[in-house]
């Protein structure tokens, strides 16, 4: 197939944009013709005028006639969109209608249903916006960036294209990785048509193999941010005092955990470090705490720490459950309680044994779920879909 994938990648590198890279060599080692329509938000730097970046995210000129002409000379067969907000904006995918090619669009977090596309606010989960016509709670809390102006922004974008039919008309079919972020996504008044939705889980490439798990050390990798759990396993650690913590990342909560590492010598943070560098301390690790408070549409930390046979202990929240067994994977405790996280914490360090077993098993569940081979055989499935049907003859977009 001949497969054009669009990507708007972010000021910080973040899960996204590996995810984008993942289906790009996926793609292309399995022998398909791959074109690449990228933008970056470091433009936005340059980018002064806030009105104009205002009407960019709206509509985007720009990308309507840069996307016209790509589509002319590489004539895809699909395009696959991970990203475009804000600088690809939606109009691409009027380019692709125009075109007469099928789009594809994951979604990574929540922003057509929550201007700041997150679901949280104020250190709590966060809903208000859910099943509205308008995303007024998230204006009136300056959600986005913590302004009236740029939340406005993303909530008339999102009302206006709905509206308009762009979200409803123009993609062929949505990509979420989780179960739970399909019921939120397609939940109530405004949200996106059920029968678009397909779950496809992100995944890990290559296999990093087993570890050896010698380390003697509970592992974190992550931003250091708020919604991430960051203070309930810092208080946490603080109160389990039988292990040690070792702490990746780097964000606005760094000198929260650099206080915690002077008051207690059983914390240790390294700051953020290469990909090579935490696979290494992942196959170490004698397991992987995930105390998010948001939710997470996925958590590919989780999947990369399970493909290295580490078990994970994670908050019970969102669709954590569609990647953890209690019990056989991993163990769960409830969000924002450090009390029942370091319960768990102590646990772990006394049952070296079961720890193992459990890490094997989340070793089995990776090779049967989360790897390449799974993968592609699900985007595949989606791309034939959209651009054949079960015909076996080019589809018709709706007009």
């Amino acid at each position: 197939m001949r497969i054009l994938l669009g990507h708007n990648y972010y000021q910080h590198a973040g899960g996204e944009d590996r995810a984008f890279h993942a289906d790009v060599e996926l793609l292309r080692r399995h022998g398909h013709q791959v074109f690449e329509y990228t933008e970056s938000n470091a433009a936005i730097e340059r980018q002064r005028n806030a009105v104009s970046l205002a009407l960019t995210t709206l509509w985007s000129a720009r990308t309507h006639r840069c996307l016209t002409r790509l589509l002319r000379v590489v004539r895809p067969d699909v395009v696959h969109f991970h990203n475009t907000f804000p600088l690809i904006s939606p109009s691409a995918y009027h380019a692709c209608h125009d075109a007469g090619v099928p789009v594809v669009q994951t979604l990574h977090n929540y922003r057509l249903v929550c201007p700041c596309a997150t679901l949280y606010r104020d250190g709590h989960v966060c809903q208000d916006c859910l099943g509205r016509p308008v995303a007024w709670p998230g204006v009136l809390h300056a959600c986005y960036r913590q302004s009236r102006s740029a939340t406005a922004t993303v909530a008339l974008m999102t009302t206006a294209h709905r509206l308009t039919g762009t979200w409803q008309r123009l993609v062929a079919r949505y990509i979420v990785p989780t179960d739970f972020a399909r019921s939120r996504l397609t939940s109530l008044r405004g949200g996106l048509p059920p029968e678009l939705v397909v779950v496809r889980p992100n995944f890990v490439d290559p296999d990093p193999g087993a570890g050896e798990h010698r380390g003697g050390y509970l592992l974190y990798v992550g931003r250091l941010v708020p919604e991430k759990g960051l203070e309930t396993l810092l208080r946490a650690a603080e109160r389990c005092r039988g292990g040690r913590l070792i702490i990746v990342g780097d964000g606005p909560l760094a000198s929260v955990v650099q206080d915690a590492t002077l008051r207690s010598t059983h914390i240790q943070w390294l700051g953020q470090r290469s990909a090579a560098e935490v696979r290494e301390l992942m196959g170490a690790a004698t397991a992987l705490l995930f105390p998010s408070e948001w939710y997470e549409t996925f958590g590919l930390v989780v999947v990369e720490a399970l493909a290295r046979g580490t078990p994970v202990i994670a908050a019970d929240l969102g669709g954590i459950r569609e990647l953890i067994e209690p019990g056989r994977t991993g163990l769960l405790f409830p969000p924002g309680d450090a009390d029942q996280l370091a319960e768990r914490m102590r646990w772990a360090c006394e049952h070296p044994a079961e720890l193992a077993l459990m890490g094997q098993t989340g070793r089995s569940v990776y090779l049967t779920r989360f790897a390449a081979e799974s993968a592609y055989a699900s985007l595949m499935a989606i791309y034939h879909d959209v651009a054949y049907g079960v015909s076996g003859t080019p589809l018709a977009l709706s007009s």
